[in-house]
């Protein structure tokens, strides 16, 4: 523990005693850094910032004050650079007013929606480049794996395997990729996650 004691001998020292006082509590009541301050600033400007990518549809799903969604909307149509910059900082500062865990809340959920579409297509696309490439087993294991029976899936993975033109081939792997995007969809959605 520091302790600071101002010397009580000084000829115009009226004090009889040393008087002693414990720094460390008047430590723990500075306001921060700047250099603290200015990291919450950057990390809350970022948070705006994330949410010029949102469409109109995203937008009035998150709980945000006029002034706020106002100049999100004008940096989503401003094309100059010095003028996005600017108004991405005019964002920042109206970040400072506002409880920013709604937002944060809200954004994550939008990652999360858009990390488990593009898993699904990737998904999809794996699926349909092994049905079209090995045929009737790997059908099975998709339809075992989703625990479903696709008709339609069937038909076309046959189609598939007995169509000879390029064009045709290339017309039902993408019609196999629907069907497997759509099933894998429906099966995401029903999980818990």
């Amino acid at each position: 523990m520091f302790f600071y004691c101002p010397s009580a001998s000084g000829p115009h020292d009226t004090m009889p005693q040393r008087v002693c006082v414990d720094l460390i509590p008047l430590m723990s009541v500075s306001k921060p850094s700047k250099s603290a301050r200015k990291r919450e600033y950057l990390a809350l400007q970022a948070l705006g910032e994330r949410l010029i990518d949102l469409n109109a549809e995203q937008l009035a799903r998150i709980p945000l004050d006029d002034q706020l969604l106002q100049a999100v909307i004008t940096a989503q149509g401003m094309k100059s650079h010095g003028a996005l910059r600017r108004q991405k900082q005019l964002i920042g500062k109206l970040m400072r007013q506002v409880n920013p865990e709604p937002i944060r809340i809200a954004l994550d959920a939008f990652g999360r929606k858009d990390r488990l579409a593009k898993e699904i297509f990737h998904e999809s696309e794996q699926w349909r480049d092994r049905i079209a490439g090995e045929g009737a087993a790997a059908l099975a294991e998709f339809l075992a794996f989703t625990g479903t029976e696709n008709r339609e899936l069937m038909q076309q993975s046959r189609a598939h395997d007995a169509a000879t033109d390029d064009k045709k081939r290339h017309l039902i792997r993408r019609r196999i990729f629907s069907e497997i995007h759509r099933e894998l969809t429906a099966k995401m959605q029903n999980e818990p996650r």
